[in-house]
């Protein structure tokens, strides 16, 4: 694949990533003043959103909704956010002009970890939703079937996570509360 080149000026990178995102349909995040590149979801990796999706919204507290495409501002830099593959918010975002959401506004963040990608670029984005203050970031890992609950960082550094496999039980803290079925979630191939 050919990217456009661009030789972004300080302060410009979100325009090249949002020039990347058009012209190669990536989905592009700045981390650390990195662009982060991955392919959009599909097959499996889209179904395990949908499916998780489906059970959030059933039980979702008044006041609160599920969204995917959302970004997250991070800190550090004006430039930095990431693209969580779902995300729940105040249901007051479906009406928000700004294109970054808060993350002291993020009740649960949710990475899918796609086929192809490495331990350092989940661990570091890990650090980053830590480091953003996102209070409860659920990591869903089919490649492996397994999943890592983190909660509630302190000074932007998650507690070892809760962990399990797929089939095992997994309850979200409040204000979800609710237990999430991951034995219905499919494995990559």
């Amino acid at each position: 694949m050919t990217v456009p080149a661009m030789h972004p000026r300080p302060g410009n990178l979100r325009e090249v990533a949002e020039e990347i995102e058009r012209a190669t349909g990536l989905q592009v995040e700045i981390l650390g003043g990195s662009l982060v590149m991955s392919p959009t979801p599909r097959g499996k990796h889209a179904g395990t959103i949908r499916r998780l999706r489906h059970q959030l919204e059933s039980v979702m507290p008044e006041g609160l909704a599920a969204y995917e495409v959302t970004s997250i501002a991070m800190p550090g830099d004006t430039d930095d956010y990431c693209t969580p593959d779902l995300v729940v918010l105040p249901d007051s975002w479906d009406t928000d002009d700004e294109w970054l959401a808060d993350p002291a506004d993020v009740e649960l963040a949710v990475e899918v970890i796609s086929k192809s990608e490495k331990a350092h670029q989940i661990t570091g984005k890990n650090g980053w939703y830590g480091a953003a203050g996102v209070r409860t970031l659920l990591v869903i890992d089919p490649r492996f079937g397994r999943w890592a609950l983190y909660r509630d960082p302190d000074a932007g550094v998650y507690p070892d996570p809760v962990e399990g496999a797929f089939g095992d039980p997994l309850v979200l803290p409040e204000p979800l509360s609710t237990a999430v079925d991951t034995a219905c979630l499919p494995l990559y191939g």
